[in-house]
């Protein structure tokens, strides 16, 4: 089905093909000590093993002067389905970061789970090392293969989560490559006689990267429209019995290039548990030999889809699996961001959900988050739940061990009382100075950028009400804010993209309201509309359903064809 066979293929496929099933000669490079960095195909290869080459922007130019390479180092984001990590795992990894990079932080991410940032090149073996020891890894985070797997935080159905996160613990061993490239050059394996065979991701895995999420209605706080391949998790009776298929959603896109662009998932039907890995292995299979390998921009599953039709893709997906989609069964979505504080779930167990502004976790003066996040794992006899959203859930807190463990986040700044909804439903990706293709501020803007729109709620007695508020520092679309009610996407320095218009519960995307416009004008227009929001709204109208009712903007609804329009 594939229309690009006559077309040259793009250098990322002659590196796959040519990468040894991911090994290259990353093992030789990591022995060269003339430079900090990766050279030739490595700088792409390392991405399949989980790690991407940056470097401190914010002193590049020094460097420069004094005739000095940038300093190289590389992010790390592990793989941890459904964000679920062990005390014994945060305490390692915690002094990890504290000991071996040069920012001593532990990064939550979007993607529900954590990264380090700086690690020099020295430092690398012995980081995937320490991961092995503690039953870690970062097999296939980054580079053209399915991604780590996410999965609702819901830590109220309790049977139900469980269920639903073996779920995703299965899928993502089962999209795993098969290549024994990561256990050969990090953790020092013998390479055994066998030939290497990729029966589901292929000897050049994916056209481009493929993300999967298990969301559990309804809370879709994993953003089911930012991803490639969705299950719905349908519950009947507290029992999780099978699955609605959502394919095809995504949030990239490239300023200037109006043949890319974000968009929904479409929903293929219901599918019983046991066809799920069946299912999955479909997705990503078509997608492996339908995809665009030509042109990267256009090489998601989201464009596949609009190029041969829903559709002919569905049929194609039944034919591989051995199945037929039933039609999907109903749910709703409510909300998406993550609740905050105590909650008891069903099994009598707590779960404390502790804000993590940017989840950055570090100790800052007066506020030593990262070694409170520390003292708990210590006691603490359940595990953490790292979020889509970038907050930490101390989660299976027995009722005895409860006031220990809150006296311990309150004395460190995890929780705190004057917090406001509008700063709990704000997010930015990391952006500058670590990433190399951040074209605005973002994570650096978001304190300062929420403390002026929280003094505008304020101002137009909105001060209890909130917004789902995001910023990405380039059009890639890390942040989400391509399914924000409003959504900055970085253009330039101090320059951003105003998007307005996406709904509360992330199934609408918003659409471009003004061009690169700096933070001055982004907070003047956002003065004029909630102005406009507080006086003119319907009862319990979000935001982004107001600015659409109206005439502000127009709703976006089928975005290959009305995104730019």
């Amino acid at each position: 089905m594939s229309d690009n066979q006559e077309q040259k293929l793009s250098d990322n496929e002659r590196l796959k093909r040519e990468s040894n099933f991911l090994r290259g000669t990353i093992a030789e490079d990591l022995k060269d000590d003339l430079t900090g960095g990766f050279t030739g195909d490595n700088f792409q290869l390392i991405r399949f093993h989980g790690m991407y080459q940056q470097d401190d922007r914010d002193i590049r130019a020094e460097r420069a002067k004094q005739k000095l390479e940038p300093l190289h180092n590389v992010m790390l984001r592990c793989r941890l389905p459904g964000g679920i990590i062990t005390p014994q795992q945060w305490l390692a990894i915690d002094t990890f970061a504290a000991e071996h990079t040069l920012y001593g932080s532990i990064r939550l991410t979007t993607r529900q789970t954590f990264q380090f940032h700086g690690v020099l090149k020295p430092n690398i073996k012995s980081m995937h090392q320490m991961l092995n020891r503690v039953g870690l890894d970062s097999i296939a985070t980054a580079g053209d293969v399915n991604r780590n797997v996410l999965c609702t935080s819901n830590p109220v159905e309790s049977e139900v989560h469980q269920q639903a996160y073996e779920w995703a613990k299965k899928i993502s061993e089962h999209l795993l490559p098969k290549t024994r490239a990561y256990a050969e050059i990090w953790l020092d394996e013998e390479k055994l006689e066998t030939t290497d065979v990729e029966p589901i991701l292929g000897s050049t895995y994916l056209p481009r990267k493929f993300k999967t999420t298990v969301v559990i209605p309804p809370q879709n706080d994993v953003d089911v429209h930012a991803n490639d391949l969705n299950f719905v998790a349908i519950a009947q009776e507290g029992k999780l019995v099978g699955f609605n298929v959502l394919v095809g959603g995504g949030l990239a896109m490239t300023h200037g290039d109006k043949s890319t662009y974000p968009r929904k998932a479409d929903d293929l039907g219901f599918i019983p548990l046991d066809k799920t890995l069946a299912v999955a292995e479909a997705v990503v299979t078509t997608q492996r030999d339908w995809g665009n390998r030509s042109n990267r921009k256009n090489a998601k599953t989201k464009y596949t889809l609009e190029r041969v039709g829903v559709e002919a893709f569905k049929s194609e997906v039944e034919k591989r699996a051995g199945i037929e989609f039933a039609p999907s069964r109903p749910y709703e979505f409510t909300g998406r961001g993550d609740r905050f504080g105590w909650v008891e779930g069903i099994d009598g167990k707590l779960h404390l959900t502790l804000f993590i502004e940017n989840g950055r976790i570090l100790d800052y003066p007066g506020k030593p988050l990262k070694t409170g996040c520390a003292e708990i794992a210590k006691i603490h006899r359940g595990d953490f739940r790292l979020t889509a959203n970038q907050n930490l859930i101390v989660a299976g807190v027995t009722p005895q061990h409860k006031e220990q463990i809150e006296k311990i986040a309150r004395e460190h700044g995890l929780i705190q009382s004057d917090v406001s909804q509008q700063r709990l439903n704000s997010m930015a990706c990391v952006s500058l100075p670590t990433c190399p293709l951040a074209m605005a501020e973002a994570e650096r803007y978001l304190p300062g950028a929420v403390t002026q729109l929280e003094e505008i709620m304020a101002k137009h007695g909105l001060a209890d009400e909130h917004i789902v508020f995001r910023v990405t520092g380039c059009p890639n679309g890390c942040g989400r804010a391509m399914l924000a009610e409003v959504g900055l996407v970085g253009k330039g320095p101090g320059k951003y993209n105003l998007h307005l218009g996406g709904d509360r519960i992330g199934t609408r995307i918003p659409r471009m309201y003004r061009e690169n416009i700096g933070e001055q004008e982004i907070m003047q227009e956002l003065d004029t509309l909630l102005g406009r929001w507080s006086k003119e709204r319907q009862e319990d109208e979000s935001f982004g359903d107001f600015v659409v009712r109206v005439g502000v903007i127009k709703a976006v609804v089928d975005s290959a064809k009305d995104f730019y329009d």
